[in-house]
C-alpha cells in the first residue's frame, strides 16, 4: 500500500526544519515515510492532491485518561481533591463492562483522529483494578479506530486516605473506616498484570504499546515504583505517572518525606530519561534542575489544570533546563476534550500572563514541538513519529489552507497555535493509513457506536449518581484539607498567591 502526497506545504518538525514549511511532495509505503521533496507524479495506490493543503505531523496527545469521557461536562468549579471523590470515587465504584470500556475509549479515539490527534497516551485506572478483559477492551477500541495509542494500566496500591495529608486528622472514624475497606490494589498481582499485558499487546498492530503507569509517589509504595521502573527498563516503555499537580501534593511531599516530590523521586532512582511526568506545576528551582539533570519529560495539561485551579506549570524553565516537555487533554472530565488545538491555543496563551518578560512566553513553534516530537519522546516514539522524516512512521494530517482559519495566511505556525481548532483536517494517516477523511473516521461506524453509548449510559448514571452521593460525606473534610494546604508556604511563587514577575 501506497500513498503519494503532491505539491503541498509541509511543517515537518525535524530538528533542522522546525516549523518552517517547505513545498513538497510525500511518498508514504507502507507504514512508513520513504521520501520527502520533489518526488514527482510517480505510481502510488492512492494520491492525495496537496494543492492549497499543508501536511504536518500528527498532534500527540500525551496525557490523557479516556475513562473520565464518560463524565465530560459533569462537573465544575472543584479542585482536584474534590473532583476525585466523583470521578475515582473511594465509595461505591462501578466496575464496567468490556463492552462499555471500548465505547467509552472509541468515543475518545473519534474525536482525537477527526481533530487532528493521531498518537494518544491513555493511563486507564478501573475502579477496583484493571481487569485483563477490561484491557483488551481499550487496545481493541485503539486498533478498531485507527490511532497509535500506548496504554497503561494505573495503579494505586497505599490506602486511599494515606496519600491526601491531614486525611486522617480530619475524616471522621466511620468514614475512614469505609474508605479503608476498600482496601488497596495488591501490588504483586499488578506487576503480573502489567508482564502479561506487555506479552499480549505490546507491538500490537505495529502501533498500539502498553505502558506502566503506577499513579504518584504518594499513592504507590517505592516497592511497586521501583519494580515498575525496572519493567518499564526491561521492555524500553515510559515510566508515566503524576506528581506535583496541586499545592496539596506540593504539601505532600514535605509531611510525608519531608522533602519535596521531585527529591523523593530522585531519592528512589526514579528520575530518568524514560520518566513522564504529568502536570509538574509546583516544582522548586532545585526540583527543575534534578529534572533537566535526568532528562525527563513531563506533560503540561494547561486546559485541565486551570478548569481544576491547579496552577500554572513552568514551561519554559523546564525547557531552558533540559526537560522535554509535551502537551496534553489530561482527563476528559477535567479539560472536557481531547482536541488537541484546544491546548495548544491554551498552552500558547497562558504563560504569557505569568510575566512580562517576553522572553519567558512560548513561541508558537515551541507549542508546535511539545505537541509533536515531544509528545512522542515522552512515549518513548521519538525515534518512530512525531516528526515528518523518511524512515519513520507515516503519521501525519493534512489540512485545508482555503479553510476559514487560515484565511488570510500569514504565519503557519501561528495560525496552527492560535487559529485552527480541528476543523479544516482533510485527512488523518496513521501507520500509513488513511484512518480519517473529510470528518469521518474510515474504519468504524461511529454514529452505531454512539447510538450504542447512548443506550447504556441511563443504567450507567442511575447507578453513579448513587455513587455520589455515597462520596459526598467526605466533600466537607476535603475542602477543609484544600484550605489548609493553601495556607502553607510551599516554597514556590505562582501568580494569584505571591509576585511572579521574572518566573515562568
Amino acid at each position: 500500500m501506497s500513498i503519494l502526497i503532491t505539491g503541498a506545504r509541509v511543517i515537518t518538525m525535524a530538528p533542522e526544519q522546525g516549523a518552517r514549511p517547505i513545498s513538497a511532495d510525500i511518498l508514504i509505503e507502507a507504514d512508513r515515510i520513504t521520501a520527502i521533496g520533489d518526488i514527482g507524479a510517480g505510481r502510488a495506490d492512492t494520491v492525495i492532491d496537496g494543492r492549497g493543503k499543508l501536511v504536518m505531523p500528527g498532534l500527540v496527545n500525551a496525557h490523557m485518561h479516556s475513562p473520565e469521557a464518560l463524565y465530560k461536562g459533569r462537573y465544575d468549579n472543584m479542585p482536584l481533591e474534590l473532583w476525585m471523590l466523583y470521578a475515582y470515587p473511594i465509595l461505591g465504584a462501578q466496575t464496567l463492562s468490556p463492552r462499555l470500556v471500548y465505547l467509552r475509549t472509541a468515543l475518545c479515539a473519534m474525536e482525537s483522529l477527526k481533530t487532528g490527534t493521531t498518537c494518544v497516551t491513555d493511563d486507564v485506572y478501573e475502579s477496583p483494578c484493571q481487569t485483563p478483559d477490561q484491557l483488551d477492551a481499550v487496545f481493541q477500541a485503539y486498533e478498531d479506530v485507527g490511532l497509535r495509542a500506548t496504554v497503561s494500566g494505573h495503579v494505586v496500591d497505599r490506602p486511599f486516605l494515606d496519600t491526601i495529608p491531614f486525611a486522617r486528622d480530619l475524616v471522621p472514624p466511620d468514614l475512614c473506616a469505609q474508605a479503608d475497606a476498600q482496601g488497596a490494589a495488591d501490588g504483586a498481582q499488578w506487576l503480573s498484570h502489567c508482564r502479561d499485558a506487555l506479552a499480549r499487546h505490546h507491538g500490537r498492530a505495529g502501533r498500539l504499546n502498553f505502558m506502566v503507569a503506577p499513579s504518584a509517589p504518594q499513592r504507590c509504595t517505592p516497592d511497586l515504583m521501583q519494580a515498575a521502573m525496572e519493567l518499564a527498563q526491561a521492555h524500553d516503555t515510559p515510566f508515566h505517572t503524576h506528581i506535583l499537580e496541586t499545592r496539596v501534593q506540593a504539601v505532600t511531599g514535605q509531611e510525608f518525606y519531608g522533602e519535596t516530590l521531585i527529591a523523593y523521586m530522585k531519592r528512589l532512582g526514579l528520575l530518568r530519561q524514560r520518566t513522564t511526568i504529568a502536570h509538574s506545576i509546583w516544582v522548586t528551582d532545585a526540583d527543575i534542575d534534578l529534572m533537566g539533570e535526568a532528562g525527563v519529560s513531563i506533560v503540561h495539561n494547561v486546559i485541565s489544570n486551570q478548569k481544576l485551579g491547579a496552577g500554572v506549570a513552568p514551561v519554559k524553565r523546564m525547557l531552558r533546563a533540559g526537560v522535554n516537555v509535551a502537551l496534553g487533554s489530561d482527563g476528559v472530565s477535567t479539560s472536557d476534550t481531547t482536541r488537541m488545538f484546544a491546548v495548544m491555543h491554551a498552552a500558547g496563551l497562558i504563560h504569557n500572563v505569568q510575566t512580562p518578560d517576553t522572553d519567558l512566553w512560548l513561541s508558537a513553534e515551541e507549542v508546535l514541538q511539545c505537541a509533536t516530537l515531544g509528545g512522542a519522546r515522552s512515549a518513548c516514539l521519538g525515534a518512530q513519529t512525531g516528526s515528518l522524516e523518511p524512515g519513520k512512521k507515516a503519521d501525519m494530517i493534512v489540512l485545508d489552507l482555503d479553510a476559514i482559519p487560515f484565511t488570510p495566511m500569514n504565519d503557519p505556525a501561528n495560525h496552527l497555535v492560535y487559529c485552527e481548532t480541528g476543523s479544516s483536517v482533510t485527512h488523518a494517516i496513521v501507520n500509513g493509513e488513511i484512518m480519517a477523511e473529510a470528518g469521518t473516521c474510515l474504519r468504524v461506524n461511529e454514529a452505531e457506536l454512539l447510538a450504542e453509548l447512548r443506550a447504556e449510559l441511563p443504567a450507567f448514571f442511575a447507578a453513579h449518581e448513587k455513587t455520589e452521593a455515597l462520596n459526598r460525606q467526605f466533600e466537607p473534610w476535603f475542602r477543609e484539607i484544600h484550605k489548609r494546604c493553601h495556607a502553607r508556604d510551599v516554597g514556590v511563587m505562582r501568580l494569584g498567591h505571591e509576585p511572579a514577575w521574572g518566573r515562568a
